[in-house]
Protein backbone atom coordinates (compact mmCIF):
# COMPACT_ATOMS: atom_id res chain seq x y z
CA UNK A 1 0.00 0.00 0.00
CA UNK A 2 3.04 2.47 0.99
CA UNK A 3 4.20 1.89 -2.84
CA UNK A 4 1.51 2.32 -4.38
CA UNK A 5 0.62 5.29 -2.26
CA UNK A 6 4.17 7.15 -2.76
CA UNK A 7 3.57 6.11 -6.89
CA UNK A 8 0.19 7.89 -7.29
CA UNK A 9 1.18 11.29 -4.55
CA UNK A 10 4.79 12.85 -5.46
CA UNK A 11 4.46 14.12 -2.13
CA UNK A 12 4.56 11.18 -0.41
CA UNK A 13 7.66 9.65 -2.00
CA UNK A 14 9.05 9.24 1.40
CA UNK A 15 6.50 6.64 2.54
CA UNK A 16 7.50 3.83 0.26
CA UNK A 17 10.92 4.09 1.65
CA UNK A 18 9.90 4.18 5.26
CA UNK A 19 7.07 1.71 5.04
CA UNK A 20 9.29 -1.72 6.32
CA UNK A 21 10.66 0.30 9.59
CA UNK A 22 6.93 1.72 10.17
CA UNK A 23 5.88 -1.97 9.26
CA UNK A 24 8.66 -2.73 11.98
CA UNK A 25 8.21 -1.04 14.62
CA UNK A 26 4.19 -1.31 14.32
CA UNK A 27 4.40 -5.06 14.65
CA UNK A 28 6.63 -5.43 17.51
CA UNK A 29 4.50 -2.57 19.89
CA UNK A 30 1.63 -4.73 18.72
CA UNK A 31 3.39 -8.30 19.96
CA UNK A 32 4.22 -6.76 22.77
CA UNK A 33 1.31 -4.89 23.82
CA UNK A 34 -1.35 -7.96 23.01
CA UNK A 35 1.31 -10.89 24.05
CA UNK A 36 1.01 -12.15 20.92
CA UNK A 37 4.24 -14.58 21.43
CA UNK A 38 2.08 -16.34 24.17
CA UNK A 39 -0.52 -17.43 21.62
CA UNK A 40 1.64 -18.79 19.10
CA UNK A 41 3.56 -16.09 17.26
CA UNK A 42 6.81 -16.93 16.82
CA UNK A 43 9.42 -13.74 17.58
CA UNK A 44 12.98 -13.26 17.85
CA UNK A 45 13.60 -13.39 21.62
CA UNK A 46 16.83 -12.77 22.72
CA UNK A 47 19.86 -10.84 21.06
CA UNK A 48 23.05 -11.01 22.43
CA UNK A 49 23.58 -7.28 23.08
CA UNK A 50 27.18 -5.78 21.60
CA UNK A 51 29.98 -6.87 19.09
CA UNK A 52 31.81 -10.49 18.63
CA UNK A 53 34.77 -10.60 20.59
CA UNK A 54 38.31 -11.50 19.01
CA UNK A 55 38.52 -15.22 17.49
CA UNK A 56 41.99 -14.58 16.28
CA UNK A 57 43.22 -17.28 19.05
CA UNK A 58 40.43 -19.84 18.16
CA UNK A 59 41.88 -20.22 15.12
CA UNK A 60 43.20 -23.97 14.20
CA UNK A 61 45.15 -24.98 11.10
CA UNK A 62 46.10 -28.43 12.36
CA UNK A 63 43.97 -31.20 13.75
CA UNK A 64 41.82 -33.90 12.55
CA UNK A 65 39.16 -31.55 10.95
CA UNK A 66 41.17 -29.22 8.65
CA UNK A 67 40.96 -31.00 5.43
CA UNK A 68 37.23 -31.58 6.28
CA UNK A 69 37.00 -27.86 6.91
CA UNK A 70 38.59 -26.89 3.96
CA UNK A 71 36.14 -28.92 1.78
CA UNK A 72 33.22 -27.47 3.10
CA UNK A 73 34.59 -24.24 2.76
CA UNK A 74 35.09 -24.60 -0.70
CA UNK A 75 31.99 -25.30 -1.61
CA UNK A 76 30.53 -22.20 0.94
CA UNK A 77 32.35 -20.36 -1.44
CA UNK A 78 31.44 -21.41 -5.01
CA UNK A 79 28.14 -21.37 -3.87
CA UNK A 80 28.40 -17.75 -2.10
CA UNK A 81 29.91 -16.33 -5.46
CA UNK A 82 27.52 -18.04 -7.44
CA UNK A 83 24.41 -16.87 -5.51
CA UNK A 84 26.23 -13.28 -5.01
CA UNK A 85 26.78 -12.22 -8.70
CA UNK A 86 23.25 -13.68 -9.94
CA UNK A 87 21.48 -11.67 -7.37
CA UNK A 88 23.65 -8.87 -8.29
CA UNK A 89 23.69 -9.26 -11.95
CA UNK A 90 19.78 -9.30 -12.27
CA UNK A 91 19.62 -6.28 -9.93
CA UNK A 92 22.01 -4.57 -12.36
CA UNK A 93 20.11 -5.36 -15.20
CA UNK A 94 16.84 -3.67 -13.94
CA UNK A 95 19.05 -0.64 -12.89
CA UNK A 96 21.05 -0.31 -15.90
CA UNK A 97 24.81 -0.98 -14.68
CA UNK A 98 27.39 -3.56 -14.93
CA UNK A 99 28.84 -5.51 -12.40
CA UNK A 100 32.11 -6.64 -12.33
CA UNK A 101 32.38 -10.21 -10.71
CA UNK A 102 36.19 -9.96 -9.94
CA UNK A 103 35.65 -7.13 -7.81
CA UNK A 104 33.04 -8.49 -6.11
CA UNK A 105 34.56 -11.50 -5.57
CA UNK A 106 37.51 -9.64 -4.24
CA UNK A 107 35.31 -7.46 -1.97
CA UNK A 108 33.73 -10.87 -0.28
CA UNK A 109 36.98 -12.57 -0.09
CA UNK A 110 38.22 -9.63 2.10
CA UNK A 111 35.13 -9.44 3.99
CA UNK A 112 35.28 -12.77 4.79
CA UNK A 113 38.35 -13.14 6.03
CA UNK A 114 37.99 -9.36 7.89
CA UNK A 115 35.00 -11.06 9.65
CA UNK A 116 36.39 -14.61 10.31
CA UNK A 117 38.82 -13.05 12.87
CA UNK A 118 35.43 -12.18 15.19
CA UNK A 119 33.51 -15.68 14.49
CA UNK A 120 31.49 -13.80 11.70
CA UNK A 121 29.00 -15.78 9.67
CA UNK A 122 29.81 -16.54 6.20
CA UNK A 123 28.58 -13.70 3.94
CA UNK A 124 27.34 -13.31 0.63
CA UNK A 125 25.49 -10.48 -1.35
CA UNK A 126 22.28 -10.85 0.36
CA UNK A 127 19.39 -11.41 -1.69
CA UNK A 128 16.92 -10.54 1.55
CA UNK A 129 18.89 -7.28 1.91
CA UNK A 130 19.30 -6.51 -1.61
CA UNK A 131 15.49 -7.33 -2.49
CA UNK A 132 14.89 -4.48 0.92
CA UNK A 133 17.25 -1.95 -0.64
CA UNK A 134 15.77 -2.09 -3.88
CA UNK A 135 12.58 -1.90 -2.57
CA UNK A 136 13.21 1.07 -0.40
CA UNK A 137 14.94 2.80 -3.07
CA UNK A 138 18.11 2.87 -2.36
CA UNK A 139 20.49 3.90 -5.42
CA UNK A 140 24.29 4.10 -3.82
CA UNK A 141 26.55 2.01 -1.75
CA UNK A 142 25.91 4.79 1.10
CA UNK A 143 22.85 3.18 2.40
CA UNK A 144 25.12 0.08 3.22
CA UNK A 145 27.51 2.41 5.21
CA UNK A 146 23.66 3.63 6.85
CA UNK A 147 22.15 -0.20 7.48
CA UNK A 148 26.38 -1.04 9.17
CA UNK A 149 25.93 1.97 11.39
CA UNK A 150 22.07 1.13 12.10
CA UNK A 151 22.77 -2.48 12.94
CA UNK A 152 25.99 -1.40 15.33
CA UNK A 153 23.92 0.82 16.94
CA UNK A 154 21.39 -1.68 17.45
CA UNK A 155 23.73 -4.12 18.73
CA UNK A 156 24.65 -1.89 21.61
CA UNK A 157 21.73 -0.18 22.57
CA UNK A 158 18.00 -1.60 21.27
CA UNK A 159 19.17 -5.05 21.80
CA UNK A 160 15.91 -5.42 24.38
CA UNK A 161 13.55 -3.67 22.18
CA UNK A 162 13.99 -6.13 19.54
CA UNK A 163 12.92 -9.24 21.47
CA UNK A 164 9.01 -8.90 20.49
CA UNK A 165 10.07 -8.50 17.13
CA UNK A 166 7.94 -11.02 15.32
CA UNK A 167 9.45 -13.23 12.70
CA UNK A 168 6.60 -12.92 10.14
CA UNK A 169 7.29 -8.84 9.58
CA UNK A 170 10.83 -9.62 9.09
CA UNK A 171 9.53 -11.79 5.73
CA UNK A 172 7.14 -9.89 5.52
CA UNK A 173 9.25 -6.93 4.13
CA UNK A 174 11.50 -9.26 2.07
CA UNK A 175 8.77 -10.60 0.09
CA UNK A 176 6.97 -7.23 -0.22
CA UNK A 177 9.94 -6.74 -2.43
CA UNK A 178 9.68 -9.61 -4.84
CA UNK A 179 6.67 -8.60 -7.08
CA UNK A 180 8.76 -5.67 -7.99
CA UNK A 181 11.50 -7.94 -9.51
CA UNK A 182 8.85 -10.44 -11.30
CA UNK A 183 9.29 -9.27 -14.69
CA UNK A 184 7.03 -11.16 -17.04
CA UNK A 185 7.32 -8.81 -20.65
CA UNK A 186 11.43 -10.09 -20.07
CA UNK A 187 10.09 -13.12 -19.65
CA UNK A 188 8.02 -13.58 -22.83
CA UNK A 189 10.79 -11.64 -24.65
CA UNK A 190 13.47 -14.75 -23.90
CA UNK A 191 10.61 -17.22 -24.96
CA UNK A 192 10.62 -15.82 -28.33
CA UNK A 193 14.26 -15.39 -28.82
CA UNK A 194 15.74 -18.79 -27.34
CA UNK A 195 13.73 -21.27 -25.95
CA UNK A 196 16.42 -23.34 -23.84
CA UNK A 197 17.08 -19.81 -22.01
CA UNK A 198 13.45 -19.60 -20.87
CA UNK A 199 13.85 -22.86 -19.93
CA UNK A 200 16.41 -21.37 -17.63
CA UNK A 201 14.86 -18.91 -16.27
CA UNK A 202 11.89 -20.89 -15.39
CA UNK A 203 13.78 -24.13 -13.96
CA UNK A 204 16.19 -20.66 -11.53
CA UNK A 205 12.61 -19.05 -10.66
CA UNK A 206 10.66 -22.62 -9.78
CA UNK A 207 14.31 -24.07 -7.52
CA UNK A 208 14.13 -20.52 -5.77
CA UNK A 209 10.51 -20.27 -5.51
CA UNK A 210 9.73 -23.48 -3.37
CA UNK A 211 13.19 -24.94 -2.65
CA UNK A 212 16.37 -22.75 -2.52
CA UNK A 213 18.63 -20.10 -3.74
CA UNK A 214 21.13 -22.74 -3.91
CA UNK A 215 18.55 -25.25 -6.08
CA UNK A 216 17.69 -22.61 -8.54
CA UNK A 217 21.14 -21.43 -9.46
CA UNK A 218 22.13 -25.39 -9.61
CA UNK A 219 18.87 -26.13 -11.82
CA UNK A 220 19.79 -22.70 -14.25
CA UNK A 221 23.22 -23.76 -14.72
CA UNK A 222 22.91 -27.41 -15.02
CA UNK A 223 20.34 -26.08 -18.21
CA UNK A 224 22.55 -23.73 -19.40
CA UNK A 225 25.69 -26.07 -19.42
CA UNK A 226 23.66 -28.48 -20.93
CA UNK A 227 22.82 -25.93 -23.84
CA UNK A 228 26.72 -25.35 -24.34
CA UNK A 229 27.38 -29.33 -24.87
CA UNK A 230 24.08 -29.52 -27.16
CA UNK A 231 25.26 -26.56 -29.09
CA UNK A 232 28.90 -28.20 -29.21
CA UNK A 233 28.09 -31.54 -30.14
CA UNK A 234 25.85 -30.38 -33.18
CA UNK A 235 27.44 -27.37 -34.49
CA UNK A 236 26.49 -25.25 -36.94
CA UNK A 237 27.92 -26.43 -40.57
CA UNK A 238 26.73 -24.69 -43.54
CA UNK A 239 26.67 -24.63 -47.76
CA UNK A 240 28.61 -21.84 -48.83
CA UNK A 241 27.44 -20.45 -52.67
CA UNK A 242 28.87 -16.57 -54.29
CA UNK A 243 26.49 -13.75 -54.09
CA UNK A 244 25.83 -12.70 -57.59
CA UNK A 245 28.27 -9.95 -58.82
CA UNK A 246 30.19 -10.36 -55.68
CA UNK A 247 33.50 -12.09 -54.44
CA UNK A 248 31.21 -13.12 -51.30
CA UNK A 249 30.24 -16.83 -50.28
CA UNK A 250 27.40 -17.04 -47.85
CA UNK A 251 25.04 -19.47 -46.24
CA UNK A 252 22.78 -21.42 -48.88
CA UNK A 253 20.26 -21.46 -46.95
CA UNK A 254 20.20 -18.21 -45.68
CA UNK A 255 20.83 -16.54 -49.04
CA UNK A 256 18.45 -18.14 -51.62
CA UNK A 257 20.47 -16.39 -54.65
CA UNK A 258 23.36 -17.79 -53.66
CA UNK A 259 25.29 -19.63 -56.56
CA UNK A 260 27.19 -23.02 -56.21
CA UNK A 261 30.11 -24.01 -58.60
CA UNK A 262 29.18 -27.44 -60.35
CA UNK A 263 31.61 -30.37 -58.78
CA UNK A 264 33.07 -27.59 -56.05
CA UNK A 265 31.33 -28.44 -52.79
CA UNK A 266 31.89 -25.41 -50.43
CA UNK A 267 31.42 -26.28 -46.58
CA UNK A 268 32.14 -23.51 -43.38
CA UNK A 269 32.28 -24.82 -40.00
CA UNK A 270 30.03 -22.71 -37.98
CA UNK A 271 31.96 -23.72 -34.32
CA UNK A 272 34.60 -22.26 -32.29
CA UNK A 273 36.49 -25.73 -31.87
CA UNK A 274 36.54 -28.88 -33.62
CA UNK A 275 37.03 -31.78 -30.91
CA UNK A 276 36.47 -34.90 -29.53
CA UNK A 277 32.61 -33.92 -29.10
CA UNK A 278 31.57 -33.03 -32.30
CA UNK A 279 34.36 -34.18 -35.02
CA UNK A 280 31.97 -37.34 -36.05
CA UNK A 281 28.77 -35.28 -36.41
CA UNK A 282 31.38 -32.73 -38.57
CA UNK A 283 32.68 -35.33 -41.08
CA UNK A 284 29.60 -37.48 -41.17
CA UNK A 285 27.24 -34.80 -42.62
CA UNK A 286 30.43 -32.98 -45.13
CA UNK A 287 30.33 -36.79 -46.40
CA UNK A 288 26.31 -36.86 -46.89
CA UNK A 289 26.82 -33.48 -48.28
CA UNK A 290 29.25 -34.96 -51.06
CA UNK A 291 27.36 -37.79 -51.75
CA UNK A 292 23.97 -35.85 -52.63
CA UNK A 293 25.49 -33.28 -54.75
CA UNK A 294 27.20 -36.64 -56.45
CA UNK A 295 23.90 -37.64 -56.73
CA UNK A 296 22.41 -34.06 -58.36
CA UNK A 297 24.67 -34.25 -60.36
CA UNK A 298 24.43 -37.53 -61.99
CA UNK A 299 20.24 -36.65 -62.24
CA UNK A 300 20.82 -32.98 -63.54
CA UNK A 301 23.96 -33.83 -66.23
CA UNK A 302 23.61 -37.61 -66.32
CA UNK A 303 27.51 -37.14 -66.05
CA UNK A 304 30.10 -35.36 -63.24
CA UNK A 305 30.65 -35.76 -59.45
CA UNK A 306 31.70 -33.63 -57.14
CA UNK A 307 35.53 -33.11 -57.70
CA UNK A 308 36.48 -30.85 -54.85
CA UNK A 309 35.68 -30.39 -51.16
CA UNK A 310 36.36 -26.53 -49.84
CA UNK A 311 36.32 -26.14 -46.03
CA UNK A 312 36.11 -22.66 -44.73
CA UNK A 313 37.56 -22.34 -41.04
CA UNK A 314 37.64 -18.62 -40.18
CA UNK A 315 35.00 -19.73 -37.43
CA UNK A 316 37.22 -22.51 -36.29
CA UNK A 317 39.29 -20.97 -33.31
CA UNK A 318 41.01 -24.53 -31.69
CA UNK A 319 41.25 -27.88 -33.29
CA UNK A 320 42.10 -30.92 -30.65
CA UNK A 321 43.61 -34.44 -31.67
CA UNK A 322 39.89 -36.08 -32.60
CA UNK A 323 39.71 -33.21 -34.91
CA UNK A 324 42.52 -34.09 -36.63
CA UNK A 325 41.64 -37.75 -37.02
CA UNK A 326 38.80 -36.79 -37.85
CA UNK A 327 39.95 -34.45 -40.93
CA UNK A 328 42.57 -36.94 -41.97
CA UNK A 329 39.54 -39.70 -42.39
CA UNK A 330 37.53 -36.99 -44.21
CA UNK A 331 40.70 -36.55 -46.76
CA UNK A 332 41.29 -40.61 -46.79
CA UNK A 333 37.80 -41.07 -47.67
CA UNK A 334 37.62 -37.80 -50.19
CA UNK A 335 40.71 -39.07 -52.19
CA UNK A 336 39.04 -42.67 -52.41
CA UNK A 337 36.30 -40.94 -54.64
CA UNK A 338 38.87 -38.55 -56.49
CA UNK A 339 37.63 -35.60 -54.52
CA UNK A 340 40.72 -32.93 -53.54
CA UNK A 341 40.14 -31.33 -49.93
CA UNK A 342 40.69 -27.59 -49.87
CA UNK A 343 41.50 -25.36 -46.36
CA UNK A 344 40.45 -21.69 -46.42
CA UNK A 345 41.64 -19.20 -43.89
CA UNK A 346 42.38 -21.78 -41.08
CA UNK A 347 43.44 -19.33 -37.37
CA UNK A 348 47.01 -19.90 -36.49
CA UNK A 349 46.15 -22.37 -33.65
CA UNK A 350 44.45 -24.54 -36.12
CA UNK A 351 47.21 -24.19 -39.11
CA UNK A 352 50.15 -24.44 -36.43
CA UNK A 353 48.36 -28.01 -35.25
CA UNK A 354 47.65 -28.94 -38.62
CA UNK A 355 51.24 -28.90 -39.44
CA UNK A 356 52.40 -30.38 -36.19
CA UNK A 357 50.30 -33.51 -37.31
CA UNK A 358 51.51 -33.44 -40.76
CA UNK A 359 47.90 -33.21 -41.95
CA UNK A 360 48.93 -30.22 -44.48
CA UNK A 361 51.71 -32.22 -46.38
CA UNK A 362 48.78 -35.04 -46.60
CA UNK A 363 46.80 -32.32 -48.64
CA UNK A 364 49.47 -30.34 -49.88
CA UNK A 365 50.22 -26.97 -48.96
CA UNK A 366 49.23 -25.42 -52.55
CA UNK A 367 45.57 -26.82 -51.24
CA UNK A 368 45.26 -24.04 -48.44
CA UNK A 369 43.90 -20.48 -49.92
CA UNK A 370 43.41 -16.84 -48.18
CA UNK A 371 39.64 -16.75 -49.19
CA UNK A 372 36.69 -18.88 -50.61
CA UNK A 373 36.91 -17.17 -53.67
CA UNK A 374 40.48 -18.26 -54.52
CA UNK A 375 40.07 -21.58 -53.45
CA UNK A 376 37.44 -22.07 -55.76
CA UNK A 377 39.46 -20.59 -58.86
CA UNK A 378 42.41 -22.87 -57.82
CA UNK A 379 39.95 -25.84 -57.83
CA UNK A 380 38.25 -24.57 -61.21
CA UNK A 381 41.50 -24.57 -63.13
CA UNK A 382 43.02 -27.61 -61.91
CA UNK A 383 42.50 -31.16 -63.20
CA UNK A 384 40.62 -32.36 -60.40
CA UNK A 385 37.90 -29.17 -61.34
CA UNK A 386 35.65 -30.77 -64.44
CA UNK A 387 33.00 -28.22 -65.03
Amino acid sequence: MARFIGRRNKKLFWLAPIAPLISFVLSTFIVYISRADEKGVNIIKHVKKGLNPSSTHQLQLHGQHVGETAKIGLICAVIALTEAIAVGRSFASIKGYHLDGNKEMLAMGCMNIAGSFTSCYVATGSFSRTAVNFSAGCKTSVSNIVMAVTVLLCLELFTKLLYYTPLAILAAIILSALPGLIDIPEACYIWKVDKLDFLACIGAFLGVLFVSVEIGLLIAVSISFAKILINSIRPGIEVLGRIPRTEAYNDVSQFPMAISTPGILVIRISSGSLCFANANVVIERILKWVTEEEDKLIEETARGSVKAVIIEMTNLMNVDTSGIIALEELHKSLHSRGVQLAIVNPRWLVIHKLKLAHFVDKIGKEWIFLTVAEAVDGCVSSKFADT
